[in-house]
Order: structure tokens, then sequence, then C-alpha cells
């Protein structure tokens, strides 16, 4: 079997680490870029490697722009990114507290499931402090309701 194991090869721009490639940078990056590593304490290597990927940039710009000068056209149109498209009808937003209410009853149903099945020992601990954080933030928002319409009561 050793003799038959498969070897794949390294795609360019895909190292060891498969690291992503690398990432295009503006004249105007590349130039605060030099003078924060003038500023900075980068080793050689950390320089090097920047001004490398800045170098391979800056080639592939020139080469874009002799494209667009010698043919007018730009072969490699800029890649936009696509927006989601918005739902006309988004679906009602819960409120919080309704939400809470189903949390609440989903935990106790699945506690009653769990001792139907005779494992509610092992449950019951860890569901009834969920239910209890949950009534808890219950009555946290029933206070600031509370409070917004006292409010609205009085300057009314």
């Amino acid at each position: 079997m050793g003799s038959q194991e498969r070897v794949e090869a390294v795609t360019k721009g895909m190292g060891f680490w498969r690291s992503p490639k690398q990432a295009t940078y503006s004249s105007e990056t590349c130039e605060l870029l030099r003078v924060m590593m003038k500023e900075s304490k980068l080793t050689k290597f950390q320089q090097r490697h920047i001004m490398d990927t800045m170098k391979r940039d800056l080639e592939k710009e020139k080469r874009r722009l002799q494209n667009i000068f010698a043919t007018g056209k730009d072969k490699e149109k800029r890649k936009r990114k696509h927006h989601p498209v918005q739902q006309k009808d988004p679906a009602p937003e819960l409120d919080r507290f309704e939400e809470l209410v189903k949390e609440v009853q989903e935990r106790k149903e699945f506690l009653a499931d769990m001792e139907a099945l005779g494992q509610g020992r092992q449950y019951r601990g860890i569901i009834l402090t969920e239910i209890s954080q949950k009534l808890r933030e219950m009555e946290d928002i029933d206070h600031q309701r509370s409070e917004e319409l006292q409010k609205a009561l009085v300057t009314a």
C-alpha cells in the first residue's frame, strides 16, 4: 500500500499550511505599510514577507492596466460582492418575552419526556436551572415594561 499512495500537486498560492489567497493592497496602503514597518519592530522576515506581497499585487495591477491600455477593455472584470436579496415580507419578529415563554414550555416538555423515559433525575437539575434563568429574564423584561408604561402614563 505504501507504493500506491496518492501524491497531490500543490497548487499555486497554496503552501504547506494551506494559507488563503493573498489580499490586494492599493498604492496608498502599500505606502502606509512601509511607513508603519519603519516605525514598528518587525523582524526582517516579516518585513520581507509584506514587501513581497505588495510587489506581487503591484505587478498584477500593472498587467491589468497594460491589458486595458492595449485592448481598451478590462479582461478581468472586478468581481462585485453580491448582496443577498432582502425578503419583501420578513417574518414578524417575536417579542423576547414570548420567545422566553416558548423556551420555558419546551424545557418543561423535555423534562416531562425524560421523566417518562426514566431519565428525569439526570436532567432535572439542569432543566430547572435553565427555566429559572428564563423566568428571571422574563421578570426583568416585565419590570422594564412596567417602568416604561408608568413613564408614559405620567407624561400623558
